[in-house]
């Protein structure tokens, strides 16, 4: 990995989405073997340009996720590099049958693309909120799961996805505006975790990812301010779970807490807890949502509503060093 930190706290100009869409059209006229399909989303995730570069290897289903599953299904039987996008509610729950079985049991690759992670869905509300998609693919055999944070952790995840022929892929991301926590050209390797701080006086372990990574390094801030040392990990891929950085982090630091922009019932921290109860059980804190549908309404709001501020993370590590 070649991995570099802004240092502050900055918005990006750029759609993250592009992150994706740019990477992804550099691909395609690299490689006539990748494919691309969407359900009627282009316009939102910027790949229309696919359409018009790549007419006959772009395709538009329409708004029926299942059967645009399908479509990338067969696509890749035929020995086709393919990526499926939809907003991440409807490339999960919509067509999870399809790609579990014309897909994953079929041992076919389509490597699954979904925008509007979490609470980031803002406006568009619950029935569009998908706080539950990663879990529903953690629970598919040999599957790839990403939660990236930014516009470069995103390209370079998407530039690797090609490579992986083995299982389907999961990406989950934000479309538009974020917080800039990487400088561009950074490189990450899927699978393993980045450590952001650490030093060997650490009381705890922050182990993160998406849009909670910024929040969690408001968090390690606030902190060192009371000086309390803590270790910051983005855990950006959730499965294969980087469980050797984990089990380090664990016996290291004493504490662990999990903050992810997701169910906590069935994501990162229910990952983290299952590596931490078979390798080295440890108190554990989890900063995410709780078992609670979605709403409407701003970003900042929402992440206010569900306990996914700096000060909830903070708190939670106070938490987890008392019982140590």
């Amino acid at each position: 990995m070649n991995v570099k930190l802004i240092g502050e706290h900055k918005k990006d100009s750029r759609a993250c989405r592009d992150g994706m869409a740019l990477t992804l059209n550099e691909l395609m006229a690299q490689d006539k073997s990748i494919c691309y399909v969407d359900c009627d989303l282009m316009g939102c995730v910027n790949t229309k340009q696919l359409m018009k570069n790549y007419p006959d290897r772009a395709f538009e289903a329409g708004i029926a996720e299942g059967n645009a599953a399908g479509v990338a299904a067969g696509l890749a039987a035929t020995g086709k590099k393919v990526f499926f996008h939809s907003f991440g509610t409807f490339s999960s729950r919509r067509c999870y049958d399809q790609i579990y079985m014309s897909a994953a049991y079929a041992g076919l690759t389509v490597h699954v693309l979904a925008s509007d992670a979490g609470v980031t869905a803002a406006f568009n509300g619950g029935t569009h909120m998908p706080l539950e998609d990663a879990g529903m693919y953690l629970n598919i055999p040999e599957t790839t799961v990403t939660d990236p944070c930014d516009y470069a952790q995103l390209a370079s995840i998407t530039r690797q996805l090609p490579s992986i022929t083995k299982g389907v892929t999961f990406t989950r991301f934000v479309r538009k505006g974020i917080v800039q926590v990487y400088d561009d050209g950074s490189e990450f390797e899927i699978g393993k975790g980045v450590v952001l701080h650490e030093s060997d006086k650490d009381q705890a372990t922050i182990i993160t990812s998406g849009i909670m990574v910024d929040e969690s390094l408001k968090a390690y801030e606030a902190l060192q301010a009371e000086g309390i040392s803590i270790r910051v990990i983005d855990m950006f891929t959730w499965k294969p779970l980087d469980e050797e950085l984990v089990v380090k982090a664990a016996k290291e630091t004493g504490a662990i807490v999990t903050a992810e922009n997701h169910n906590t019932c069935c994501g990162l921290g229910s990952m983290v807890a299952n590596c931490l109860a078979k390798n080295c059980p440890t108190p554990q804190e989890f900063v995410g949502i709780h078992d609670l549908f979605g709403q409407v309404g701003p970003q900042d709001f929402l992440m206010k509503e569900y306990g996914l501020m700096a000060e909830d993370i903070v708190a939670a590590v106070k938490k987890a060093i008392a019982r140590k």
